[in-house]
């Protein structure tokens, strides 16, 4: 972080709910064996779409971390949210009192919020008019009670944020919340981002604008494909994840399990299109270049990019582009790959999932692979880690998100 942000933030805590499952090292033993999470949608009935594959959630109990009248109560990615927390604050070992609960705080987001609930409602609405809406649709489903309800289960009574960036909304929270602690307005901060779209109107509302992978509807695990000749669309995904930050001499002090140090944070637009990233890749290489600057180092210091990733025709050569103006001749020899390969695209959720993944190779000298790489596009040219992990030494480490309103977010990790 900035000088001029003179406390320094680390990672102390993680959680997830992904489509590999909603434990921490299991989910990430998954990825780096190259295990796909993408299957045939089975909670909804898909038969006849053109879209009938997604990310779904694995192995998640909702009544292991919020009660039934809860469960009944609140849109998905509210509980996602509060499962991701309490895991999170659980692993960090901080223990929020009534002496310090003013210092510890949240920010969660999510890139579209509660399109379960309010789906569910138009319906009971259609049927039987308003008396059949619900009174908690408003707050079951507005995105800032993914925050608000992690903040009163828990007791965090400092700062209380949701941003909202579409794909790169876990990684502006985090960046939201490190700069928090570095100026000093709080000293413990649990971020990230949550979404729970796969309902009709989620899968239909991308597949409507063509943004969707269809060709693999029989093979669902081959569906996700970043940089490959024959990708065809995003597999959209759901999930959260969530880290604990914490101001540096504090963890240090109560002797915590620290994983890294948020070391840089960089932002930028595209300021080109609603959905389409800008093809010259000016906005992607410039946040990716903020990011370096805010963490003193080069281009040369970065071992390994957790790229955005998407699977998208556009994006991914606009990501590549990006990369080679923002690293120069450093493009060609640091290590990249997509986790979105295996876990599908988790919207507001990405981001975060993507840094957990982001510090845990940092933390294991172990980089994911990208699965179905076969043929790599010829504009896509980078080494993007096909089919297996590789372990290389890591120091640092950068997570990139790119988001629907030319958002661009990257996060540097570094060795304490």
């Amino acid at each position: 972080m900035r000088a001029s942000l003179n406390r320094r933030v680390v990672v102390t805590g993680l959680g997830l709910v992904s489509p590999l499952g909603c434990k921490v090292e299991s989910a990430w033993k998954s990825l780096l064996a190259g295990n796909s999470g993408i299957r045939r949608i089975d909670s909804i009935d898909v038969e006849g779409w053109s879209v009938q594959i997604a990310g779904q959630v694995v192995d998640f109990e909702p009544l292991d971390y919020v009660s039934r009248k809860e469960v009944n109560r609140f849109d998905q990615s509210i509980i996602y949210s509060v499962a991701a927390s309490k895991d999170a604050l659980q692993d960090s070992g901080v223990e929020v009192t009534d002496e310090n609960a003013a210092r510890c705080g949240v920010a969660i987001g999510s890139g579209i919020g509660g399109l379960q609930t309010i789906e569910t409602n138009y319906e009971k609405f259609s049927k039987g008019g308003l008396r059949k809406i619900s009174p908690m649709l408003i707050p079951a489903s507005i995105i800032n009670i993914a925050a608000g309800q992690v903040s009163i289960m828990l007791n965090l009574k400092g700062i209380n944020l949701s941003l909202v960036s579409a794909c790169a909304t876990g990684a502006f929270n985090i960046a939201a919340a490190a700069h928090a602690i570095a100026r000093g307005d709080a000293d413990t901060m649990l971020a990230g981002g949550t979404e729970a779209v796969i309902c009709p109107l989620g899968i239909g509302g991308f597949a409507s604008a063509h943004a969707l992978s269809t060709a693999y509807n029989d093979e669902p695990e081959k569906a996700s494909r970043p940089w490959d000749e024959k990708r065809d669309g995003f597999v959209v995904g759901e999930g959260a994840g969530v880290i604990v930050l914490e101001e540096y001499e504090q963890a240090k002090k109560r002797g915590a399990n620290i994983y890294c140090e948020l070391s840089g944070v960089g932002y930028s637009s595209d300021a080109h299109h609603i959905t389409q990233p800008d093809p010259d890749g000016t906005g992607a290489a410039t946040c990716m270049s903020g990011a370096l600057e805010d963490a003193g180092i080069t281009a040369q210091d970065i071992g390994y990019i957790n790229a955005h990733g998407t699977s998208t025709q556009a994006g991914d050569i606009a990501e590549t582009v990006a990369i080679k103006k923002s690293f120069g001749d450093h493009a060609h020899n640091v290590a990249i790959s997509s986790c979105k390969s295996m876990v599908g695209h988790l919207l507001g959720a990405a981001s975060s999932v993507e840094a957990i993944f982001t510090i845990l190779a940092l933390r294991d000298n172990m980089m994911p692979p990208t699965i179905n790489l076969d043929n790599p596009s010829p504009e896509c040219d980078l080494d993007y880690i096909p089919h297996e992990a590789r372990e290389k030494e890591l120091q640092y480490v950068l997570s990139n998100s790119f988001g629907f309103g030319g958002a661009n977010n990257s996060l540097i990790f570094g060795r304490v």
